[in-house]
């Protein structure tokens, strides 16, 4: 029989041990000791365990746990740890045979029971240390989310911040000290918010509504939403580019040349299990790709301020690469050599130079190439005529 673990990670609610089943009792009454954050160790009342308070930043408590190991230790996290909680976290630094977990009920669960939602169509957010622009992609009227918050002054940030979007119609539940004794629930418009102070452990229900502008869910969205000095590729390229990257769940792309980001933050927003790294030259528009992703709520984008295919160099492998600038034979040659053979490649040409290396790439390489030719309805005098743009030829390298 397998020795048990010596770390029980207990959910634990603000009912206390009143709302906890046997089995997390019984790790808390067998324990040597007891971490958890003073909020949480308030909750219990006293036992023969020593009692260590985690401390703030979060991190410096790991390396205190594991210093503990060998003795009997229950960590107390809030409601289910695996759920935007620290249960991942300790997690990955311990062997699976460590450490067992006890969920409680999550904060989700006890918000749409309280409301009445059916939790399987509400979009969840943990955002005590992430950005409220993680909201951008998902506000359009109609839209249900219940919202975990750092603290009580988190409450007013994100009325202000619904209202800065153009929803400030938006319902807001506000809902502190969940499932105890000190539970209250406030109910307003984001842009009706009551001027008092709330109190954590705090969440907050949001039915989106409002004359604010929404995110399309497909690729080759405005060129507005992108900041940009005119470099960038324009909607229509855009959206076959896309395509033609054909994002699958959780692959890293390399958008050299970013420009605006454009390319590598329509890539993020298609799928929330893929990363990228945008390279781009011009510490100007480096930190313009920034600004957009930021803006418009997706992380796992790394920005490297540099020119390819030096900048590559130190860069894990992608599964997809777009080459949207600074295409020429020695960039080719590089990824030619230094990719591994099932990347996928694909490059834009405007010019008659850059169009000639696709052509050569196909020669030597393989691939498909693409002639994009485009024109716009625009005034001709009194009446109206095709303006066309310059033809683009993507090539597109898919083992």
């Amino acid at each position: 029989m397998s020795e048990a673990p010596w770390l029980t990670i207990v959910g634990l609610g603000e009912d206390g041990p009143e709302g906890l089943p046997a089995a997390s009792l019984a790790a808390l009454e067998a324990a040597e000791i007891v971490m958890g954050p003073p909020r949480h160790l308030a909750l219990l009342p006293g036992s023969g365990a020593e009692r260590i308070a985690w401390p703030v930043p979060f991190a410096e408590g790991i390396a205190r746990l594991i210093a503990l190991r060998g003795r009997r230790v229950a960590v107390l996290a809030s409601g289910d740890p695996f759920w935007f909680g620290a249960g991942a976290v300790l997690a990955r630094r311990l062997a699976p045979g460590e450490w067992r977990a006890l969920p409680g009920v999550s904060s989700f669960s006890l918000a749409a029971a309280r409301l009445g939602w059916a939790l399987e169509r509400t979009l969840c957010f943990g955002l005590h240390a992430a950005p409220l622009a993680r909201l951008r992609p998902h506000l359009a009227p109609g839209q249900r989310a219940i919202v975990l918050l750092r603290d009580g002054a988190a409450v007013r940030t994100l009325a202000d911040y619904l209202c800065a979007e153009g929803f400030g119609a938006s319902g807001m539940t506000v809902m502190e000290a969940l499932g105890g004794p000190r539970e209250r629930l406030t109910m307003a418009r984001a842009d009706a918010l009551p001027a008092r102070a709330f109190g954590h452990p705090v969440c907050v229900a949001v039915e989106v509504e409002g004359a604010g502008r929404v995110l399309p869910l497909v690729s080759g969205r405005e060129d507005d939403w992108f900041a940009s000095d005119g470099q960038m590729t324009r909607r229509p390229v855009r959206a076959l580019t896309l395509s033609a990257l054909a994002p699958r769940p959780g692959e890293h792309l390399w958008d050299i040349g970013g420009g605006s980001g454009s390319i590598a933050i329509e890539w993020l927003l298609s799928h929330g299990s893929l990363s990228a790294t945008s390279i781009e030259p011009r510490p100007d528009r480096a930190a313009r790709i920034a600004q957009n992703a930021a803006r418009l709520g997706v992380d796992r984008l790394t920005v490297v301020t540099g020119a390819a295919p030096d900048a590559l160099a130190d860069l894990a492998p992608p599964e997809a690469v777009f080459v949207g600038g600074g295409l020429d034979a020695a960039l080719l040659d590089w990824l030619a050599r230094h990719l591994p053979g099932t990347t996928r490649i694909v490059a834009n040409a405007v010019t008659l130079e850059t169009e000639a290396l696709l052509l050569e790439a196909r020669a030597r390489m393989g691939g498909d190439l693409l002639r994009i030719d485009l024109a716009e309805a625009a005034p001709l005098g009194s009446r109206t005529g095709w303006t066309p743009a310059r033809p683009i030829v993507q090539w597109r390298l898919a083992p």
